[in-house]
Parts: C-alpha cells; sequence; structure tokens
C-alpha cells in the first residue's frame, strides 16, 4: 500500500503493535506522529524513524490532550489522514464481586473513551479536508464475555459500536471507519494475561501468539480500497482469508 505524504498518528505507540505500525507505515512513505504517555519512550522510535515522525505525549483519556495530538500532527505535517486509536489497558482482571471501581472505569476512559476522544478530535479535521480512515484495534472481546475481564469486554464492545457509529454518521462525507482485531499478539499485555492466570487466553503458550509486525501490515492494509467492503466492522485476522489479502501467508 503506498502511503507516500499521507499523515498517521497512532495511539500507545511506545511498544507492541503501536510500535509496529509506525514503522509499517513510514516504510511506505508515510509521516507518522507518534502519541502515547511515555514521551521518552516514543521519542526514541522517532529518532529510529526519522525526519517523516514526530513524538507526543498523550494520555488518551483526556481529550485535551488527544485535541493537543492532532493538532500538532496538523502544524508538523499539514494534514491528518489516518488515525488509530491502539492504547489500550487491560486491568483490572478479576471477577466482577472483587474488581476495583477506580481501575474498571480507568479502562473505560482509555479503551472506550480514548476511541471517541480520538474520533472526536480527528473527525472535524477530516472532514474538512475530504476525507480520511479511522481504524481501531479492536478484539474479540468486544463479542464475548471472558471470565475475570468484565471491564475489557466492556470498553472493547463499546469501542466497537464507536467504529459503527462513524461509519453511519461519516461514511457519505469521505470518512472510512473501521476496526482490527487482531487475534492474540505477542506484546506485554499478553506477559501481564499470562501472569494472572485467568482466563482461556491465559493459558495458550507465547508460540499461540502472533508478531505484532502482523497487524502492523494489516493497518497499513486496511487504510486501502480493498479494505472498503469492511467499513463499519472489524476486520479479524484470525481469518485466513484476510491474511492472505495482507500478505500473511
Amino acid at each position: 500500500m503506498d502511503m507516500h505524504e499521507k499523515v498517521v498518528l497512532i495511539t500507545g505507540a511506545s511498544r507492541g503493535i503501536g510500535e509496529a505500525a509506525a514503522f509499517a507505515f513510514a516504510e511506505q512513505g508515510a509521516k507518522v506522529v507518534l502519541a502515547a504517555r511515555s514521551l521518552e519512550a516514543i521519542e526514541g522510535i522517532a529518532r529510529e524513524i526519522g525526519e517523516r515522525a514526530l513524538a507526543v505525549r498523550c494520555d488518551v483519556a483526556r481529550f485535551d490532550a488527544v485535541e493537543t495530538a492532532v493538532a500538532r500532527a496538523v502544524a508538523a505535517f499539514g494534514r491528518l489522514d489516518v488515525f488509530i486509536s491502539n492504547a489500550g489497558v487491560i486491568e483490572p482482571m478479576a471477577q466482577l464481586a472483587e474488581a476495583d471501581p477506580e481501575a474498571f472505569g480507568r479502562t473505560i476512559d482509555i479503551n472506550t473513551k480514548g476511541v471517541f476522544h480520538g474520533m472526536r478530535a480527528a473527525l472535524p479535521v477530516m472532514v474538512k479536508q475530504g476525507g480520511g480512515t479511522i481504524i481501531t484495534v479492536s478484539s474479540g472481546a468486544a463479542y464475548n464475555a471472558y471470565p475475570a475481564w468484565s471491564a475489557y469486554c466492556t470498553s472493547k464492545a463499546g469501542a466497537l459500536m464507536l467504529t459503527k457509529a462513524a461509519h453511519g454518521e461519516y461514511a457519505d462525507r469521505g470518512i472510512r471507519a473501521l476496526g482490527l482485531s487482531p487475534g492474540t499478539v505477542a506484546t506485554q499485555m499478553q506477559r501481564d494475561i499470562k501472569a494472572s492466570g485467568l482466563g482461556p487466553v491465559a493459558q495458550l503458550d507465547w508460540s499461540d501468539h502472533i508478531p505484532p509486525e502482523w497487524p502492523a501490515r494489516a493497518l497499513v492494509w486496511m487504510c486501502g480500497a480493498e479494505a472498503d467492503a469492511y467499513l463499519g466492522q472489524d476486520v479479524m485476522l484470525r481469518d485466513e482469508a484476510i491474511r492472505k489479502k495482507v500478505g500473511l501467508v
């Protein structure tokens, strides 16, 4: 996919899927804005990518921080073509009667409200310039209630509904809204899940998880017309047919 001179903002870009996506888009010629709470981490990644990368400290739970990140992307590169909501957390992993209410609320703030904040900040810019793509990193947890994962499952289900809402409201104004459900990916989150011992995913071996470079490549593919059949819904990377389209098998 030719992303030459396109501007891509990625949240949660300090590691895992977000970091891999930053390199994947840069390799295709895009200008990349890395957003994360850890400025030191994303500054290091931005230096590796070079002058076409910008690092911006951003807590997606705060709308003003996301709005500032979008404004800095436009100020630096003149436009915003792709916004990827990748930042996410899974804690608290606990039964409902034992889950910490503040931690539960924080997960909603990041995983659901963070997606809304991204849409709210990016949509006015994209509509004004005539179009853009908004991708949310989703999960199978958006569709299934896994034991001890009530916060994560609820937050991801809400994020999926935001994708559907964005598509329904803005498709006729040039906005491509869709999600990526990557399956289980070899990231720090999977190490945390394994350490918890809670739920079926915790029982998987590390070799069962796909590398973060796979969803990164899928995200680039999703910016092209071949993914238009999936607008308003999640692209399921577990699907072998999808993997073939992306070039992963």
